[in-house]
């Protein structure tokens, strides 16, 4: 079973978009989940640009993709409802709100407590980018043949990594490396990673964001060179054959945008 995205929608010019969701190799249902959303107005697109978003759910097979669908719901839908004219205020907001709304379903839902969710959530709007992060799924930058990592793992062993207290080599291994020090419907609270100054976006620019089943097994050279030409489906089709070629052990999932 493969996660999809939101129902088709006209996408203006200025950006190439595309997403895959995958399986992977050992799962059996895929909890991970993703999509793509712009306004059908065109005063509101420029009060809102674009949004894209990836999430990937935990707790079980049913809680996890529950959490995922909860979390890429939510947050579109406070994106989309919201009269505030900053994006990242409104992302938070989106974050927050989601992280009550899970906690709430499980609640509700006892078999399934424990549900939870990673969650990357970008707007570009005019060139500017915004971006709102909680978890180890990823967003990466990638200009002039150079990969960036915007996002920061919150994860025990992306902590670890930070405080040089292992190399990469060690953090890829680790028995500890799916423990998530923050996630949407875990904990009372969160705190979302969000700049408080837009990234100013170039020309070619490409952005990819991705759950770990994708950046765990797919290093960063491969990135590059499955991105570096052709359309957008066709890397997004490279990236989650490469993930499953290296043994694809979880869910697979990416959305990439061009910047034209």
């Amino acid at each position: 079973m493969a996660a999809v995205a939101k129902r088709e929608m006209r996408i203006r010019p200025g950006v190439e978009v595309a997403g895959l969701s995958d399986v992977g190799c050992l799962r059996e249902n895929n909890e991970d989940h993703y999509a793509y959303w712009e306004p059908a107005g065109q005063e509101q697109f420029r009060d809102k640009g674009r949004l894209a978003l990836v999430a990937d759910g935990m707790g079980g097979h049913e809680g996890g993709q529950e959490a995922s669908h909860i979390a890429i719901d939510t947050v579109q839908d406070v994106y989309s409802r919201s009269q505030a004219g900053d994006p990242r205020s409104v992302l938070i907001e989106g974050f927050q709100t989601a992280h009550r709304r899970i906690l709430d379903y499980a609640e509700k839902h006892p078999q399934l407590q424990g549900m939870g969710t990673t969650c990357t959530a970008v707007v570009i709007r005019g060139r500017d980018l915004y971006y709102a992060h909680v978890g180890d799924s990823r967003l990466y930058l990638i200009r002039d043949s150079k990969i960036y990592r915007l996002s920061r793992d919150h994860s025990y062993v992306g902590r670890l990594l930070e405080q040089g207290i292992i190399n990469s080599e060690e953090a890829a291994s680790h028995p500890q490396r799916n423990i998530l020090l923050m996630a949407l419907g875990a904990g009372p609270e969160i705190a979302p990673e969000s700049p408080e100054q837009p990234i100013s976006l170039e020309s070619r620019d490409l952005l990819l964001l991705c759950t770990d089943g994708l950046w765990s097994q797919v290093s960063d050279s491969e990135m590059l060179a499955a991105t570096a030409s052709g359309p957008l489906k066709q890397a997004c089709r490279k990236l989650v054959e490469k993930a499953k070629q290296h043994g694809g052990p979880d869910n697979i999932t990416v959305q990439a945008l061009r910047i034209k």
